[in-house]
């Protein structure tokens, strides 16, 4: 079979990788994009049926293609969010080949070969698009144990679990809206919080997205970015609220800290779920004190909104946390690890990973030279991972690559 050789190749056919091809397609640059699957495909297979985006519909666009929407703060399902990145794909009109999957990159006389499912082709610069949720990442603590178990990458509903009990492990976004979805259906649930980062649903009338970007706060470069790599804890579920983990302990929900061992069925749980919680009170009072400076430096005509201070007095299950839980004792019958996703970049035979398996590069361009990387968190900025972020990044690395040329 003859080498298919193209100027430069994407890899990975979701929103990074499309808005690449537009980029490209506005600089004249000649390219391919190879999608594994399907356009959108983690979209489609990794996200569970009742997951509300977290942004309002105002603020969720791609480059020269706005959301269609109909209620501006409102947040769109999975399924609108998958219509709306088709309908871009139709409109950027990308050359993508669906159904072909990159198994090896490693580089060639200054250039690049990728071997891929359906043959071998070599590029002069390579665009990997491929996202920051490649691998849902579970502890071992529960490896072999018979008691149902699936990574939040494949819970779908209620439904799909057995009857009985759920214990939910990690208390991020993802976490949180999972443990309140099934609350709301009426299972027993406890939720394992660790630290995290709590912030407002709105505040003063406007969004958390809304206050993002007025302040400049979205355009945070990644030099300025502080230690910690937690994001943060909101939802779009039920019209969008702030979540707060004391309403889910009043409303039923038992709270215990981070899981630290596991003997039989038996769950020890580390101390600490007091301060956990305060901790994440402190990141969210922060930013309302911000919010607030600003309001007062600008002479914003915005309403007050005291009632975004109250606190819930803690619950029993953090005045006196439980050191164990006994899976079996306690009627759970399924654990649902919400504990986040590791990147698999295993296929790129380059020296650009770092100890970690995670890419050197600075604001999406690699040590190596034709390199590139683009949809990554924090890959230049804090919105860089955001749908209307993603195409400033994928802008300058189309100017790179034209200058390159």
């Amino acid at each position: 079979m003859p080498v298919e050789r193209i100027h430069t190749l994407v890899i990975g056919g979701g929103q990074a990788g499309l808005t690449m091809s537009h980029r490209l397609k506005q600089r004249g640059i000649d390219h391919l994009v190879l999608e594994r699957h399907r356009i959108a495909e983690r979209w489609r297979s990794e996200r569970w049926d009742g997951l509300m985006f977290q942004f309002p519909n105002w603020s969720v666009r791609l480059p020269e293609f706005p959301f269609p929407h109909h209620d501006p703060d409102a947040f769109s399902d999975t399924a609108d969010i998958i219509k709306f990145i088709e309908d871009y794909a139709a409109f950027v009109d990308p050359p993508i080949r669906c159904g072909v999957e990159v198994t090896k990159l490693r580089s060639r006389d200054g250039g690049f070969v990728a071997e891929t499912s359906d043959g071998t082709i070599e590029a002069d610069n390579v665009v990997v698009a491929t996202g920051p949720y490649q691998r849902g990442l579970v502890p071992d603590l529960l490896r072999g144990h018979p008691v149902f178990q699936v990574h939040a990458a494949h819970y779908r509903n209620p439904e799909q679990l057995p009857p009985g009990a759920v214990l939910v492990v990690g208390a991020g976004a993802s976490g949180a809206q999972i443990a309140e979805e099934l609350l709301r259906a009426g299972r027993r649930v406890t939720l394992s919080v660790g630290r995290h980062r709590r912030l407002p649903r709105r505040y003063r009338g406007r969004d958390l997205f809304w206050w993002l970007a007025e302040m400049g706060i979205d355009q945070t470069p990644v030099e300025q970015r502080g230690a910690s790599a937690l994001g943060p804890v909101i939802s779009g579920a039920y019209g969008g609220r702030t979540i707060d983990f004391r309403r889910f302990a009043a409303d039923g929900m038992t709270l215990v800290g981070h899981l630290n061992a596991a003997r039989d069925s038996v769950l020890q749980i580390a101390p600490g779920l007091a301060q956990n919680l305060a901790e994440g009170d402190l990141v969210y009072t922060t930013f309302l004190t911000m919010v607030d400076d600003f309001v007062q430096r600008r002479g914003l005509d915005l309403p007050g909104d005291p009632d975004a201070r109250s606190t819930l007095p803690d619950p029993p299950c953090v005045t006196a946390p439980l050191q164990r839980l006994d899976l079996a004792a306690s009627g759970i019958s399924a654990v649902i690890w919400a504990t986040g996703y590791g990147l698999d970049f295993g296929w790129i035979d380059l020296p650009v990973l770092d100890e970690r398996g995670e890419p050197k590069h600075h604001h999406g361009i690699s040590e190596v030279s034709g390199l590139y990387f683009l949809g990554l968190q924090w890959l230049s900025k804090m919105k860089s991972s955001f749908l209307s972020g993603v195409g400033d990044d994928a802008a300058d690395l189309a100017d790179h690559i034209a200058a390159r040329r």
